[in-house]
């Protein structure tokens, strides 16, 4: 069979890509793939590999040799799910293969921000320790995560995994019901999230985005949290209005925010955001899932996805 992988460098240059190579698929590999270039090296291939690329109605029409999509991320709205049942294509993706480096990454925005760690970091950098008359320097709130309430919205592996490391810190932790959904039938009370949100000192998303969670954390939803609450995404971008919450904390409304998403990735055109006037603001490059090891899981799980595939395991499998 011939494969083609259409964003290998999505994925960093540290990993290795051995687990496709031992596959009995001619492959072809490309860094990268713009939208106009997705049809031709779709054609004449019978596998192929995406994570970050669309392939849409267009692309399973043209190509009627495309038999496989396999997508090394867990969301799914890159390719059309619709079009690949009908023109019975095979589409799986990966799961829980991030959630060790995203719970990381959630607690390292929290511990941040609780400790205020950059004004202290900038207070050496600019000497302020060293000309201090005491030992110690006080310059900005250090707070303990014992006994603060972690409010957790979005409660899959991902929320599970900050509630589970939450714990360990002896915060107390609530979780909200699920946006536009009955709850699920378990022993786990979840609490509507207009009652949640005056509760928690610090609030977390691992929610998918859907119009039902689309700017779930708007002007109403950040007027009920305490002033001195922290608002943390790892989620996706689109959860909050950004334009509100850059205000929310020019104005001294909340405590923190620490975002590793936002709603258009790469913002070559800007984000509200991105202004250096907003206190209290950590936001990183869409990393919390990149630790090496959470992408060679990504890229060992899609090669076992496949090689069921090669050996008629399963039809289909999308989580």
């Amino acid at each position: 069979m011939n494969g083609v992988f259409l964003d290998s460098a999505s994925l960093g240059e540290d990993v290795n890509l051995d687990a496709f190579d031992n596959l009995p698929i001619n492959w072809r590999k490309y860094p990268q793939t713009n939208p106009e270039e997705t049809l031709a090296r779709l054609q004449n291939v019978e596998i192929a590999l995406t994570n970050k690329v669309v392939i849409n109605e267009e692309h399973f029409k043209a190509c009627p040799n495309l038999r496989y999509i396999g997508i090394l991320a867990t969301g799914t709205n890159n390719v059309d799910l619709n079009a690949a049942k009908q023109y019975s294509v095979v589409v799986t993706n990966v799961v829980k293969y991030g959630t060790p480096s995203v719970v990381q990454h959630t607690f390292a925005l929290i511990l941040n921000l609780s400790i205020h760690l950059q004004n202290y970091l900038s207070a050496i950098k600019n000497g302020e320790w060293q000309n201090s008359p005491l030992f110690w320097m006080h310059v900005a709130p250090i707070r303990e995560l014992k006994d603060l309430t972690l409010g957790i919205v979005g409660y899959g592996e991902l929320g599970r995994g900050v509630a589970k490391l939450a714990q360990a810190f002896e915060m107390k932790v609530l979780i909200a019901q699920r946006a536009g959904k009955n709850p699920p039938i378990d022993h786990l009370r979840r609490v509507p999230l207009h009652e949640l949100l005056p509760q928690v000192d610090v609030l977390s998303l691992h929610c998918p985005l859907t119009p039902d969670t689309h700017h779930l954390i708007d002007k109403q939803a950040l007027s009920l949290m305490k002033p001195d609450a922290i608002l943390i995404n790892t989620a996706r971008g689109g959860l909050v209005d950004e334009a509100v919450l850059a205000e929310a904390l020019r104005n001294r409304k909340l405590g923190g925010a620490g975002f590793d998403v936002l709603t258009v990735e790469p913002p070559r055109h800007g984000n509200p955001l991105l202004h250096n006037d907003i206190p209290n603001l950590l936001i990183t490059p869409h990393i919390a899932w990149a630790a090496r090891e959470s992408r060679q899981r990504s890229i060992n799980q899609a090669a076992e996805n496949l090689d069921i595939f090669l050996n008629n395991g399963f039809q289909n499998r999308v989580a």
